[in-house]
């Protein structure tokens, strides 16, 4: 029996089908029964625990997720994201109180928690807290791989519009021609999938992206392939950015903007000496071309 936490999403979800496809038990931890409904009507149990609702993370209180993670055999760790963080995250940090309490109350003989690329960066930025979900665990006294995964190809979702109806997207990665670390949110999950059914010994960190590093031109050309039109990169001006990401409800977008720089002046990367690598199998063009189909598919129903 393994746990998985945000089985409801694209990682958390193919991990699940994935195990249950070599035969093994899951039990999927949801924030309330009505969701997983699905996955009953598969075979898992259901385990209700919220971490999404930070009015119930301050409740402190670790024990519905500490009970979801107990009696199994490894468990799946996916802190809910953070798009808008107040620098120094004081809205997640009791929900990574409640993930360090349960874990080290139910102590499941392995972990695998979802982390990212640029965990290990110390420049104030977005991805600092994964970096602060690793220190909570640091402690944890079983064995514990922090999956470090690399930009989600599925980012992309938010240009299809533009690419569709434009032939243009606009891009905060930049240079464009500038290659960087993607990975495709399946390949995320098959991973996860797999790690958990190995045996290892304390904390390793995995760091995991495709075979090939995608420049924004090359999402561009993987969107007109995709479509069958011309679409081209376009670069959208730093000093615009503010306004830009105010103007789309943020109200603290100075860590999205620290996150961006961090990748386009290098200084977010795979960089731990001591982590082991692992490949994606899909490439831009597979990924893209789903994001698009399964675009296409919701606009016809």
């Amino acid at each position: 029996m393994f746990a998985v936490t945000a089985i409801t999403g694209r990682v958390g979800g193919v991990l699940a089908e994935t195990l249950l496809a070599s035969g093994h038990k899951v039990r999927a931890v949801v924030r309330d029964q009505a969701k997983g409904a699905s996955w009953l009507a598969k075979g898992c149990e259901v385990a209700v625990a919220d971490l999404g609702d930070p009015g119930v993370a301050d409740l402190g209180d670790p024990g519905p997720l500490a009970a979801a993670l107990s009696g199994v055999e490894g468990a799946f760790i996916l802190l809910p994201p953070v798009y808008d963080a107040e620098p120094g995250f004081p809205d997640v940090l009791p929900r990574i109180a409640v993930i360090r309490k349960a874990l080290h109350r139910a102590l499941p003989p392995k972990v695998v928690v979802l982390s990212t690329i640029g965990a290990d960066a110390a420049q104030p930025n977005l991805l600092n807290v994964l970096r602060l979900l690793e220190e909570a665990l640091a402690d944890l006294p079983v064995a514990v791989t922090f999956l470090r995964a690399a930009w989600f190809m599925e980012n992309a979702e938010w240009d299809i519009a533009s690419a569709r109806d434009q032939g243009v997207i606009d891009s905060y990665l930049q240079p464009l021609d500038r290659p960087i670390a993607m990975i495709a949110a399946a390949d995320v999950g098959r991973t996860a999938a797999d790690l958990l059914l190995e045996d290892w010994n304390g904390h390793r960190v995995i760091e995991l992206e495709a075979e090939q590093r995608v420049s924004p031109n090359r999402v561009a050309a993987a969107f007109a392939k995709a479509l069958g039109r011309e679409v081209e990169a376009r670069l959208v001006p730093r000093e615009r950015w503010e306004t830009i990401f105010r103007g789309q409800g943020m109200r603290h977008p100075e860590m999205r903007m620290h996150m961006l720089d961090g990748f386009n002046e290098g200084w977010i990367d795979f960089r731990d000496p001591s982590a082991q690598r692992r490949k994606g199998r899909i490439g831009i063009d597979e990924a893209i071309a789903k994001i698009v189909g399964d675009t296409l598919d919701v606009r016809r129903k």
